[in-house]
């Protein structure tokens, strides 16, 4: 053979035939490109959760906004009957006036009830989950029922806007006798 097919061998054998990298420049070539891919699919990731998050809250204030609009839409003929109801008081017109208010209390008990509230029974015994009671009065009532109601409780659904305030019966007052006399 002569040189030059040699140094033809040699250089073959020198050059690298493309997918045999040597193992010791692959990991580090590649795991750099890697880890910086996996670095921007991360960061589109998080921005793409922020931008969801900043979406749901201005979805959640659009929905309350429109929510209390209608409440207040719904709420103004009411408004407008108490008007109505004033000016007759104005007047002196007492029969008008008493027609005028319960005009506007069943309007806004109706508005009310559509939209889910009830109102919290009061009959029976006394419960902490839906009363408050104010005080305790001794009565000839069963102790621990309610006796009176002082303001009207409220529920929507199944949660308690207002609960009502009322009083509780306490066991009777026991009447002493005085055989001593």
């Amino acid at each position: 053979m002569s040189e030059e097919h040699l140094q033809q061998d040699e250089a073959q054998d020198e050059s690298q035939v493309p997918g045999t990298e040597e193992p010791s420049q692959a990991p580090d070539g590649e795991a750099s490109s890697d880890a910086a891919v996996e670095d921007d699919r991360l960061l589109r990731l998080a921005a793409d959760f922020e931008n969801y998050k900043k979406r749901a809250a201005r979805e959640r204030q659009e929905y309350v906004a429109l929510a209390n609009e209608r409440l207040i839409a719904e709420l103004l003929p009411i408004l407008d009957d108490l008007e109505r109801a004033l000016s007759a008081a104005e007047q002196h017109e007492e029969a008008q006036l008493e027609e005028g208010v319960e005009l506007v209390h069943r309007s806004l008990a109706g508005l009310l009830e559509r939209h889910g509230v009830q109102p919290i029974s009061t009959e029976g015994t006394f419960d902490p989950h839906v009363h408050e009671a104010l005080l305790s009065q001794p009565s000839e009532a069963e102790e621990g029922s309610v006796i009176d109601v002082v303001q009207k409780g409220y529920k929507l659904g199944d949660r308690v806007v207002r609960p009502a305030r009322v009083v509780v019966a306490a066991a009777a007052p026991e009447e002493t006798t005085d055989g001593d006399a």
